[in-house]
């Protein structure tokens, strides 16, 4: 419990350090629109290339592990997109049915990364890079993909969806991490220094941009479509994972990990893409915050019931 308490108290701290930033000393639009480019196209992709290319596939259960967690997410976009016209009635639409969906079905980075290793070490940051590759070039296809068809009034045509998906930085940075993994060629010290300096970066600044788009009088009266995300995010989806884990056999720090993974609250990088795609970002700000806060008190008990 003090290891997923110590790793998700920076991230609420960086985001309420984001809002001080907005109100008192970066008060203007223009600078938090950059640092958003910058996280989003250069830092955020340097750390996803980063991990996956240098993640030991060799020392987990890959098939097995990455094949639950996989499941998980596809099962909870499923539920979603099932749960749309039912959401639709309750005047959650368009923008504001983006922002539920990738506050469902995407998940913290780095606090999986941070908290593996604080429980696990060297084994538990080799099984979070697994589920790094099984599942964040999906999670951003769906979800380009989700935003690119409802933000908009209009939906786009094939050829324009998939043109959006193959334009998404993030997705490309996977495949690039991935593919240096399996082709293990050499690759300096001095690069590996260089993309881990801009890696640990996108942490912080990925953070203070969320918060600084936060309204925090929005906070004390969540509506339905943010209170409905926190519950699908932190409590459907570990039931879910954690039941494709015991479907593979998974067992121990395996099943563990299987549980953090799924218990994390939603990326931090999601509000930004809404930003960048036409979401509801102010939606997902709130979402954002609000599962941080809850996730003190419900990763615990999960991941305590799985040990």
């Amino acid at each position: 419990m003090i290891a997923v308490l110590a790793a998700l108290l920076p991230v609420f701290l960086l985001m309420v350090m984001g809002y001080g930033l907005r109100r008192y000393l970066l008060k203007e639009d223009a600078h938090w629109i950059g640092l958003e480019r910058l996280v989003y196209f250069v830092l955020f992709p340097a750390l996803l290339i980063q991990t996956t290319a240098r993640a030991d596939l060799s020392r987990v259960p890959v098939g097995g592990f990455g094949g639950a967690l996989l499941l998980a997410i596809l099962t909870m976009a499923v539920l979603c997109l099932a749960l749309r016209p039912l959401l639709s009635r309750w005047g959650i639409k368009g923008p504001a049915f983006t922002s539920v969906f990738q506050g469902a079905t995407r998940w913290q980075t780095f606090i999986g990364l941070a908290v593996a290793n604080n429980l696990y070490g060297d084994t538990g940051v080799a099984l979070a890079s697994v589920a790094m590759v099984a599942m964040i070039p999906v999670l951003n296809i769906m979800n380009v993909a989700v935003l690119a068809t409802y933000a908009r009034p209009q939906r786009l045509a094939w050829p324009e969806l998939l043109l959006a998906i193959l334009q998404n930085p993030l997705i490309w940075a996977c495949v690039i991490g991935f593919a240096l993994n399996l082709s293990r060629l050499p690759i300096p010290q001095i690069v590996h220094d260089f993309a881990d300096a801009l890696g640990r970066s996108s942490l912080a600044l990925g953070l203070m941009v969320v918060g600084a788009g936060l309204r925090a009088g929005e906070l004390m009266r969540p509506g339905l479509a943010a209170s409905l995300t926190v519950i699908l995010k932190l409590m459907v989806m570990p039931a879910i994972a954690i039941s494709y884990g015991l479907l593979f056999k998974l067992s121990d720090v395996n099943l563990a990990v299987i549980a953090l993974a799924a218990s994390v609250p939603a990326a931090s990088n999601s509000y930004i893409l809404a930003k960048q795609l036409g979401g509801d970002a102010q939606l997902m700000a709130q979402i954002l915050t609000l599962q941080t806060i809850v996730a003190a008190l419900t990763m615990p008990v999960v991941v305590s019931l799985v040990r």
